[in-house]
């Protein structure tokens, strides 16, 4: 059995920065990762001879985690074109306008959210700062809009935008969870949707891994599925489906909640553990990426959930083509691969443009993940996420789940991953003095 301090599971940008850490302070560390690649659930990929984006993408320097590590290992950014025209389904029809007109057709409801995000949580990092949240958290967001005195069509588009946020319907979309987003923006939601899809890695996501699996020397072993993590008082051990097992006086879990139990824990986990494993996260959707013949002007195009896709927007070119990112809120409904289905969801908005091929990742299929960016359900925030951050015995849960901030993002991965590292270096260099 091989011997370490900690053993992290999973390769993501939680387990990278934990493992890093701690090899910095001088703990024996190993990373065991089931895929072939680092990055979790963001992934580099070349494909039609450009850099494309399957999973996680868009950082801003309004995220502190993230844009700390971008200033660490000097990555670049840079914009997602700017949309000239942005076209929306409501009412059954197809609407044309300018971004202004969009943000003012919008501006009533997320004005609302907006405000309401301040009060609920007046503290961002600190989700469970008020202690009636309960009377909100059993609301999804499209209760929420319904609520509120707005016209059919603003209802309409603003639950369409939100269903986009959560990559999956609205009606099961948390309310808290938005408000969450807000309140991390400061509570101003152009801020928001500016920090959340405007500014992509030059290099990619999969450069800003690299950098950080590289810098501490942790072990990275690659095509290692865990498939069990047993614990006493001498310790755990983690066993993997190859017959490997590892001992460690701390062990750090990144995996995503809905495949929680991939894992054989022994002792079992707490109850409230298993049941948020069990009840999924919102987040059921799609990401594709459409190659469109010729140079298009850029624009983005909103469409509420009853269809299969909710968002696209031009992203960049490729030997003269447009290159076009949209998702969906139901993988089960079309594949982010299917020509057909993606090309008859895009003539929603443009049946002038002529589809060349389409690419993408199913992350519902993929059984290291089943989800996309981890999204609560409704009444998920306060029924699960304090149990879902608490150690069991020795083993400690970080990724964007359990985030206090940014969660859903790639900045929610860090945050997370350095709050787990620091708890196991406390336990390993023992009592002060």
């Amino acid at each position: 059995m091989d011997a370490y301090d900690v053993v992290v599971i999973g390769a993501g940008f939680a387990g990278l920065v934990a493992a890093r850490e701690l090899a910095l302070r001088g703990h024996a560390v190993v990373v065991l990762e089931a895929r072939d690649r680092i990055g979790g659930r963001t992934w580099t990929d070349e494909r039609w001879g450009r850099r494309l984006e399957l999973g996680g993408t868009w950082v801003h320097w309004l995220q502190p985690h993230v844009w700390s590590e971008i200033t660490r290992y000097g990555q670049r950014i840079e914009p997602s074109p700017s949309s000239q025209t942005v076209l929306w389904v409501a009412d059954g029809a197809v609407h044309r306008g300018s971004p202004a007109e969009f943000d003012a057709l919008i501006t009533p409801a997320m004005d609302r959210l907006a405000q309401d995000s301040r009060t609920w949580f007046p503290l961002p990092y600190e989700p469970l700062h008020r202690s009636d949240l309960d009377r909100i958290d059993q609301l999804s967001v499209a209760d929420y809009f319904a609520g509120l005195d707005l016209s059919r069509t603003e209802r309409e588009v603003t639950t369409g935008v939100w269903a986009e946020h959560f990559n999956g319907p609205a009606a099961v979309s948390g309310l808290t969870q938005a408000m969450r987003w807000c309140a991390a923006a400061s509570g101003d939601w152009q801020l928001l949707h500016q920090a959340t899809a405007s500014y992509r890695l030059t290099e990619g996501t999969a450069a800003l891994a690299s950098a950080i699996a590289a810098d501490g020397g942790a072990e990275v072993r690659l095509g290692t599925r865990v498939t069990g993590v047993s614990h006493d008082t001498g310790g755990a051990t983690v066993s993997t489906a190859d017959g490997a097992r590892f001992s460690a006086r701390q062990v750090i879990c990144t995996l995503p909640l809905n495949v929680l139990d991939s894992i054989d824990f022994q002792p079992a986990l707490p109850a409230a553990k298993l049941a948020a494993g069990a009840e999924r996260t919102a987040s059921q959707g799609l990401k594709t990426w459409i190659r469109v013949r010729g140079e298009v002007a850029p624009f983005t195009a909103y469409a509420p959930d009853v269809h299969d896709l909710t968002w696209v927007r031009t992203e960049c070119t490729v030997d003269g083509d447009s290159v076009l990112v949209a998702f969906g809120p139901r993988a089960a409904d079309l594949a982010p691969d299917d020509a057909e289905g993606v090309t008859r969801a895009l003539r929603t908005w443009r049946d002038d443009l002529e589809v060349f091929d389409v690419t993408g990742h199913d992350w519902m299929r993929d059984e290291f993940s089943r989800e996309t960016w981890p999204m609560q359900r409704p009444g998920q925030l306060t029924r699960y996420l304090a149990a879902l951050q608490e150690p069991h015995g020795p083993v400690r849960f970080a990724g964007s789940d359990v985030a206090t901030g940014w969660a859903g993002f790639i900045d929610g991965a860090i945050e997370s991953g350095l709050r787990a590292s620091r708890a196991a270096h406390e336990v390993l260099r023992g009592p002060r003095g």
